[in-house]
């Protein structure tokens, strides 16, 4: 089973930029499209962006392209979220997840989540 260890979250004031990180301390992700989702306070755990096992194809959840990009890097066995102009409203548990194979925008559909990554943006 891979195990996943997010790092890279903490406090920003608004405006700034932020480069979360998602590395297998277990395992590896080459077999598996990665994806990320966070959940802000009293709201269900939400899609941000999936990137496929060969690095070919990207998606984002609704406001999240043009600002959000993912991008992974199967040697360092990591996944990358940089998040640009980040708003009060980014502020949630950001949470990376592995699916064999096949993309996919649902959360029930991934097989590991790492432990959660808080980003807190300011105002």
């Amino acid at each position: 089973q891979v195990q996943l260890v997010e790092s890279g979250g903490g406090l920003v004031q608004a405006g700034a930029s932020l480069n979360i990180s998602c590395t297998a301390s277990a395992g590896t992700i080459t077999n598996y499209a990665m994806a990320w989702f966070r959940q802000a306070p009293g709201k269900e755990r939400e899609f941000v962006a999936v990137i496929s096992q060969n690095i070919d194809t990207t998606f984002y959840g609704d406001s999240m392209s043009g600002r959000f990009t993912i991008s992974r890097d199967n040697a360092k066995n990591a996944v990358y979220l940089q998040m640009n102009s980040l708003e009060t409203g980014h502020t949630a548990v950001y949470f990376c997840g592995g699916r064999r194979l096949l993309a996919s925008l649902r959360e029930s559909a991934y097989d590991f989540w790492g432990q959660g990554n808080q980003v807190t943006v300011s105002s």
